[in-house]
């Protein structure tokens, strides 16, 4: 055979064996004109003065976090980011992913060579016709040994691309744990800022509540009030007397879950931020939908799991032909160390075995068609990742046009509840209406007050949570796949 026709020969098997399984390629996915089923607005309308504009084709925004421009939330990401054992247990388990991907490789793409010694004493037994002794004696054996596999169809070389693409996922996963973890802290903090407004704003309601059970009380012993009034008085302060203490606890719970994902104990959990330090970003990033499939860690695991799905479906294949096995050795032994070590000792082998699969009651067919049903999962695992990130997307987008709305009308509320208050108390103050009245208009803007901070929050949380739905280019080369 020429060189040519070896060459012509190895390149037809190495195509067949590129040929065992499916490509591992993504299936198509249809790109929507707008994520939601109304088409997506350019912006939302103005609240608290701030109207955020959907910018459709930008980029994802790396650390997003700090659009909110406060210093004291940029330092709780970057501490949880820092600090996290869950972040750092996946870390650690990724590196291992590597090194076992390295040992693999490294085992199943060069040859095998080791080194081994012998020195052992051993009794024989006798041979009648020689003599009725038995025979003691000592040997001296060392050599080095190697062994290589031909990967001529490629199974080993599929099985390290298999597993290539699993540690691609493990690097997506943390990728996609690490921007979890900000998005939660984030959402930890806005949260815990927005129920400390509102337990501030409770409070000044039960002071104000008390303040008229007592009034009532005067009037009452004066018999200006009947008892019923009293005793509607009372329950009113009571009621929202009785609201404090779970507001107080579902602060205290998001200030230590707070705590835990900084990697602190809870006694050390920060102080909530000022929800008036919280700035919402007027220009929020949309990106368009084939951006999207390659910005959001989860679908570029889901694509990295099909791709070692595909490849598992080509190792079973491949082993079903045959293997071939080259073997060698070479050292020194003999029955003395004087022999061993002289000319004389010289001992070598050399062979070859090759294997071919005639009958394995069905397995080798069995695991093949397991893999392509595993690879057929994980092609509508991959459709349904893709489906999941357009509904997050269209969810946030509308949850943010619905924020604003509610949020504007929540602020007119206040604004015009706070003027009536100051009118009410100006009023008061020059003895031209009751202390109740004055009092009554400050527990209505106190409570508006509550409605905007509420809507404060959600607003808040859904710009977040928009930021996240875009996703972000991983921050670190993933391991190269060692077959496209």
């Amino acid at each position: 055979m020429t060189r040519t026709s070896f060459a012509v020969a190895v390149a037809c098997v190495f195509a067949a064996a590129c040929s065992f399984g499916p490509n591992g390629n993504p299936p198509a996915m249809p790109e929507p004109a707008h994520y939601g089923a109304d088409p997506q607005p350019v912006q939302t309308v103005p609240a608290q003065g701030v109207t955020q504009q959907f910018v459709v084709g930008a980029k994802a925004v790396p650390q997003w976090w700090r659009t909110f421009e406060s210093d004291q939330l940029n330092a709780l990401v970057d501490e949880g980011l820092r600090n996290s054992p869950t972040l750092d247990a996946a870390d650690k388990s990724l590196k291992a992913a590597r090194e076992q991907l390295r040992a693999q490789i490294g085992s199943n793409m060069l040859p095998t060579i080791d080194a081994g010694g012998q020195a052992a004493r051993q009794r024989a037994l006798a041979i009648p016709e020689i003599g009725p002794n038995t025979f003691l004696y000592n040997t001296f054996v060392g050599q080095l040994q190697a062994q290589y596999t031909f990967d001529i169809f490629g199974a080993a070389r599929l099985a390290d691309a298999a597993l290539a693409s699993r540690v691609n996922v493990q690097a997506y996963q943390f990728d996609a744990a690490r921007r979890a973890l900000a998005a939660n802290i984030v959402a930890a903090a806005i949260s815990a800022a927005m129920l400390d407004a509102q337990v501030q704003t409770t409070e000044r309601l039960v002071a104000l509540a008390n303040e008229q059970a007592r009034d009532t009380q005067r009037r009452y012993d004066l018999g200006a009030v009947s008892h019923s009034d009293l005793l509607n008085a009372q329950q009113s302060a009571a009621s929202l007397a009785a609201s404090l203490p779970p507001a107080r606890q579902q602060l205290l719970t998001t200030r230590h879950a707070l705590a835990v994902l900084l990697g602190r104990t809870p006694d050390e959990a920060p102080p909530a931020l000022d929800l008036a330090s919280l700035h919402v970003p007027e220009q929020v990033p949309v990106s368009v939908p084939s951006d999207l499939l390659k910005a959001r860690p989860d679908i570029q695991a889901a694509d990295a799991t099909l791709k070692a799905a595909a490849a598992d479906v080509g190792v079973a294949t491949a082993q079903m032909f045959p293997s071939l096995t080259l073997s060698a050795s070479m050292g020194q032994g003999g029955f003395s160390w004087p022999v061993a070590l002289s000319g004389a000792g010289a001992i070598w082998s050399i062979g070859a075995s090759i294997t071919q699969p005639i009958f394995h009651g069905g397995a080798l067919f069995a695991q093949r068609r397991a893999a392509v049903a595993s690879y057929e999962a994980a092609t509508s695992q991959y459709k349904q990742t893709v489906l999941a990130a357009f509904q997050n997307v269209a969810d946030t987008l509308a949850a943010l046009e619905h924020d604003a709305q509610s949020l504007d009308a929540a602020n007119v509320a206040a604004r015009a509840a706070q003027r009536s208050f100051e009118e009410t108390a100006a009023r008061y103050r020059l003895g031209a209406v009751p202390v109740t009245a004055s009092r009554a208009s400050e527990q209505q803007y106190r409570n508006a007050r509550l409605d905007e901070i509420r809507f404060t929050g959600a607003r808040l949380n859904d710009t977040a949570a928009l930021f996240q739905a875009m996703g972000n280019p991983p921050p670190e080369a993933l391991a190269s796949p060692v077959v496209q």
